[in-house]
């Protein structure tokens, strides 16, 4: 069953708590936290500390961090510490990412690593069978609001295919050009966590209305 990931990255932070609880209470159970640090991707965004106000306002939402961010490793203690649950790193941004997995493992965190859209999937078959998830981004990194990349419902199937012949739960996450066209199928492609923000929290008065309708159509698959 697809689940619905609302990204902070949209929200109107003069009304954070407002609208995560509302997202909450629609029935979101991940709260997606983009971290940027304006060098692997030219945007800058959140730390620890936001990770840390997130878990104050919602204690048992599960928390998804995704480090786009030149060196992942050493701030995998700082985020755990704050309170993620699930975290993501880019495999453009370090050689050896291996023992960065190992890393968020030790933490006792559900590991992640993120491809930005043109990197290949082979790049990760030989670590597949230790990753809770894979987050295909279906934009090019950096800044919300941008269109979905035509193309990358194949690249979402393929790696289902690949997690599914491997007898592997591995989840899919895609980010990056959700909308309410699109949405239920890319959940039908084998997407199992849809990241949303704009979707979202652009239509400040129905954010709780939204996050439910949204999972529902997802929820099928």
């Amino acid at each position: 069953m697809a689940k619905l990931a609302p990204s902070i990255l949209s929200c109107d932070f003069s009304r954070l708590r407002e609208e995560l609880l509302l997202a909450r209470e629609g029935g979101a159970e991940i709260i997606h936290i983009d971290v940027m640090d304006g060098h692997f991707v030219p945007n800058l965004t959140f730390g620890p500390l936001m990770v840390e106000a997130v878990r104050k306002i919602l204690p048992e939402a599960i928390l998804d961090v995704h480090l786009m961010i030149s060196n992942p490793r050493s701030y995998i203690g700082d985020f755990a510490q704050a309170g993620a649950d699930m975290l993501s790193f880019h495999v453009e941004a370090v050689q050896d990412f291996d023992a960065v997995i190992h890393e968020i493992e030790n933490r006792a965190l559900k590991p992640g690593v993120a491809l930005c859209p043109g990197t290949p999937l082979e790049m990760i078959d030989h670590v597949l069978e230790r990753l809770a998830f894979v987050l295909l981004l279906t934009v090019n990194p950096g800044f919300g609001g941008q269109k979905f990349l035509a193309g990358m419902e194949k690249k979402i199937a393929v790696l289902r295919r690949k997690i599914r012949e491997k007898g592997l739960s591995t989840d899919i996450e895609i980010d990056g050009g959700v909308n309410e066209k699109n949405i239920a199928f890319l959940a039908s492609q084998g997407a199992s966590i849809i990241v949303a923000g704009s979707l979202i929290f652009s239509h400040k008065e129905e954010i709780k209305e939204r996050v439910r309708r949204l999972s529902e159509m997802i929820q099928v698959f």
